[in-house]
């Protein structure tokens, strides 16, 4: 397991932060400037714009929420303005029955809208988009499909179900809410493996609901530990615990965190998929350090509000770790800040490898989660990881 370093409490590192988010600013603002209409996905040779394809459409809610998340962070007017306009311009796809990404799309943009102003006008658009996504609900297996098929299910799905529970909590609606529990038990007993690794995809029988195998189509293989994926349910099964209350959720996020800081290593920053074999496919991926260091935050929150006594550290744990990760993406090898030309925020991301779609390039999902984990960590009373602290909070970012 990676050991976090202990000197965080240096002004020098708030320092690394907050110069992060600087670069990240200028970065959203030259990118809106270059063209207003422009929903960045991933770069090829370091540009947003190319002929590359997207294989599918779930990543426009990322740039207006770095905007949404800037301007929560400094008040800055140009990032709240473009914010608004880009996110009204999703507003049709709160019906989108194409996707299994709704929550991607809306609670990064009409989410901290709403709570900015309360407008009940925003809160119906999240209501009809969780609503929507609930139609993907396949009752025979009890999972909400995939994009790709009616038989597949998609660990991703964890980060998007938690607008299913918010629409069913704003409308008081329990039915709606037990299908997005049931959607939840169904990926924890098929997706996460007993170490707290996760597969990628799992497959039933359409006829009888049997469950049939684990596959992949972004990891390495059906049985490897694929990053990105991994950090989806850590985080994904933290935010459903903040519904559900249920500890089987909290308890499958941390297995999940446990076992991606046990084959993490002293890089802290993870590769595509933790089982490739070393050698040149074995790049990183700052995406899903990010991802992870983001839900770490919130799970060390969780944590220390639902303390363990056969474990009163993990708060303190996940914390360091996660106050590592993102330390270790401000270098100037994930950092873009010292190169030239360089249109995205973090580089040495990876979308889809065996595509060849955004492979060591910036991925807008990476710098939008980098953004948000940084603001949670400038958040906390202090950036320190050093032993006995472990009682700092962080607030809503």
């Amino acid at each position: 397991m990676a050991q976090p370093p202990l000197d965080l409490t240096l002004d020098a590192v708030r320092q690394l932060f907050q110069h992060a988010l600087e670069f990240a600013a200028s970065q959203v603002r030259t990118t809106h400037e270059a063209d207003p209409d422009f929903y960045p996905m991933y770069t090829r040779v370091g540009r947003w714009k190319h002929d590359g394809e997207q294989w599918t459409d779930w990543c426009k809610g990322f740039f207006p929420g770095i905007m949404w998340q800037l301007h929560r962070y400094s008040g800055d007017p140009w990032m709240r303005e473009k914010a608004e306009l880009l996110s009204k311009r999703l507003e049709s796809k709160q019906h989108d029955r194409d996707v299994h990404d709704l929550g991607f799309i809306f609670l990064s943009t009409y989410l901290p809208w709403y709570e900015l102003t309360h407008d009940p006008a925003l809160n119906q658009v999240l209501i009809t988009a969780g609503k929507t996504l609930a139609l993907r609900f396949m009752p025979k297996g009890r999972y909400l499909r995939s994009f790709v098929a009616p038989e597949s299910l998609f660990i991703d799905i964890m980060m998007n179900v938690p607008i299913i529970f918010r629409a069913a909590r704003e409308t008081g609606d329990p039915d709606l809410f037990e299908l997005a529990k049931a959607h939840c038990r169904t990926t924890a007993t098929y997706l996460v493996r007993p170490d707290g690794g996760t597969a990628h995809e799992g497959i039933f029988n359409l006829d009888t609901g049997e469950f049939l195998k684990q596959t992949t189509h972004q990891g390495l293989r059906g049985d490897s530990d694929w990053t990105r994926g991994l950090a989806w349910s850590l985080y994904g099964f933290g935010t459903v615990f903040t519904y559900t209350h249920d500890p089987d959720d909290l308890n499958i996020a941390r297995r999940n965190a446990d076992h991606f800081l046990e084959r993490l290593d002293d890089s802290f920053v993870p590769p595509w998929d933790f089982d490739v074999p070393e050698g040149p496919d074995r790049i990183p991926d700052s995406s899903a350090g990010a991802i992870a260091a983001s839900g770490l935050l919130q799970l060390a929150d969780l944590v220390a509000d639902h303390a363990d006594p056969a474990d009163p550290e993990a708060a303190r744990r996940y914390r360091a770790a996660a106050l590592a990760i993102l330390r270790a993406l401000c270098q100037p090898s994930f950092l873009a800040d010292q190169t030239p030309g360089w249109e995205g925020i973090l580089k040495r991301g990876v979308y889809h490898f065996h595509k060849k779609l955004g492979v060591d390039e910036s991925v807008i999902f990476g710098d939008y989660f980098f953004v948000e984990a940084l603001c949670k960590a400038l958040a906390l009373k202090t950036l320190s990881a050093s032993p006995g602290i472990g009682s700092q909070k962080t607030t809503s970012a």
